[in-house]
């Protein structure tokens, strides 16, 4: 088991297994996506109160899910960097959190869209979700801005694993919070005792739109993270070999 962490911690074999992955994971991700579109959009019967509506949850859910795994990631990462003085690890956090953040403005902005014909409005200061939400992506903002603001990598790594490790506590409270406070938002309604509160014919499509999602992330991930480690390996003897390979870097 360690033999095999201690391998995956090299760029050079990181950098080739991560390429093989690639496909593996975006092929069938996409295809989950391309069902779940369109069993949700022209399968999925229309909800009894919310109607049409409700088809928005097909986007905003696996967002919603994303942006906090990402940040997980984020974290979990920079804690090894920082633990173990694992040079990939940053790798992982810094190519999390453009994704992340992308993800979390769309949750935000697709359940704006969704909570004005529901809630009667764009937005609502006092709910616990929606203001944690926000502030996960102020805690992407911060990170990124970190990043960028400091010249010497290994500073950055430093400092951006501190503030990505104080921010995971966040997730926890984006995630009950539904059941910690008055939300305008509805409990949980996939991961409940006695099963899934929705019809079939509307689960289906949402899980194969969080699968789905989450395939294309990890595939998304990989992609970022081999551009970050020939970033930071530019200068090593293994790019510059890759760079003159009849091959190249693909």
């Amino acid at each position: 088991m360690w033999t095999f962490f201690h391998k995956m911690a090299s760029p050079p074999h990181f950098f080739r297994v991560a390429k093989t992955l690639i496909p593996w994971l975006a092929i069938p991700g996409y295809a989950l996506l391309a069902y779940g579109v369109f069993a949700g959009l022209f399968l999925a019967p229309a909800d009894y109160q919310q109607k049409d509506a409700f088809r928005i949850i097909y986007v905003h859910v696996p967002a919603a899910y994303l942006s906090m795994m990402a940040y997980m990631i984020m974290a979990i990462a920079g804690g090894i960097g920082l633990i173990w003085r694992m040079k990939l690890a940053h790798a992982v956090a810094a190519s999390a959190a453009p994704i992340g953040v992308t993800f979390t403005f769309l949750a935000l902005a697709t359940g704006s869209i969704w909570g004005r014909p529901m809630w009667g409005t764009w937005w609502e200061w006092g709910d616990p979700r929606l203001m944690s939400e926000l502030i996960l992506l102020f805690l992407y903002i911060g990170y990124i801005a970190l990043r960028s603001a400091i010249d010497d990598t290994a500073k950055a790594d430093k400092a951006s694993a501190v503030l990505a490790l104080v921010g995971a506590i966040n997730v926890p409270i984006i995630h009950f919070s539904v059941e910690w406070w008055s939300s305008l938002h509805q409990g949980p309604t996939l991961v409940r005792e006695g099963g899934p509160a929705m019809d079939p014919a509307m689960l289906y499509p949402l899980l194969a739109m969080i699968f789905g999602s989450s395939l294309v992330f990890g595939s998304m991930l990989l992609r970022r993270i081999r551009a970050e480690v020939l970033r930071r390996e530019r200068r090593t003897r293994w790019v510059k070999e890759l760079v003159l390979s009849p091959g190249g870097r693909r």
